[in-house]
């Protein structure tokens, strides 16, 4: 666990910055994600979020990134992260995970959300709620003072007693001038000393939550990761900004009403 003090501390202009790319970042996501339907391509809605981009002046932040090969991330059913458009149909009953980073002024806006196409069985409505309210749960501990180990924990606190296993090999990170920054954020409690949060840290915290075992393996492609069981898996993401009070979401964007399922009001 890295300290606090490799953590970047963004300064009110950087911030600034940060909230102008969460908020493309965000409107992109919410644009993609209404245009997931049956028979479009996952290579459609690559190509889609490309366009936006381009009229948005950004970047996409991860086209290259290490040699990776889309503009977004795109990955259905029991792929977790990390797929790339391509020629797969997209399928009533599906669910479709979409990452999107943008490139603004040197700052980088992470979010992703998972897309139930038509009609899902309940236990997969489950698993996108519970995924999605486990995101939540560790925003609200997203305040200068708190622990990070706190905010980690609190992902698998929350899914675990409802039956899902959160991934541990891929986790969510700081960001800002660079995707990955410090701190790793993983989804669950991390041993060893833990950096005490502080205003201006900003941070992708994003639970990744299978619906069987935790387990994963990649693909040949090097980059799409699936489940181990091949049962599927849910994502969700937000960029998040440390303040001395409430944490703010810089990538903001309307909640579907699945908390209602969980007996839990919206946050």
């Amino acid at each position: 666990m890295a300290r606090h003090l490799r953590i970047p501390i963004k300064s009110p202009r950087e911030i600034e910055r940060m909230r102008a790319a969460g908020e493309i970042a965000s409107s992109i996501l919410q644009a993609i994600s209404k245009a997931v339907a049956p028979g479009k391509t996952t290579g459609d809605i690559d190509q889609l979020a490309a366009d936006l981009m381009r009229e948005a002046d950004c970047k996409s932040a991860f086209l290259g990134y290490r040699g990776f090969a889309g503009n977004i991330c795109i990955s259905v059913n029991e792929e977790v992260v990390h797929g790339i458009g391509g020629p797969r149909k997209i399928l009533p009953g599906d669910i479709v995970k979409l990452d999107v980073g943008v490139v603004k002024s040197g700052f980088i806006g992470d979010n992703a959300t998972t897309v139930a196409v038509g009609d899902v069985s309940l236990e997969t409505k489950r698993l996108l709620a519970v995924t999605e309210q486990s995101l939540f749960e560790a925003i609200q501990h997203a305040r200068a003072g708190t622990r990070l180990a706190d905010l980690c924990g609190a992902v698998e606190e929350f899914v675990a007693p409802r039956g899902f296993t959160v991934v541990r090999e891929f986790v969510g990170h700081g960001v800002g001038r660079k995707l990955h920054e410090e701190p790793s954020i993983p989804n669950y409690r991390p041993k060893g000393k833990s950096p005490t949060l502080m205003p201006g840290m900003t941070l992708a915290i994003e639970p990744m939550v299978n619906a069987g075992v935790p387990g994963v393996r990649i693909l040949d492609d090097g980059w799409t990761v699936i489940t181990e069981d091949r049962k599927g898996s849910a994502h969700f993401e937000h960029t998040v900004l440390v303040t001395s009070g409430e944490p703010e979401i810089l990538t903001w964007r309307p909640r579907e009403a699945l908390p209602e399922m969980l007996g839990l009001p919206a946050w």
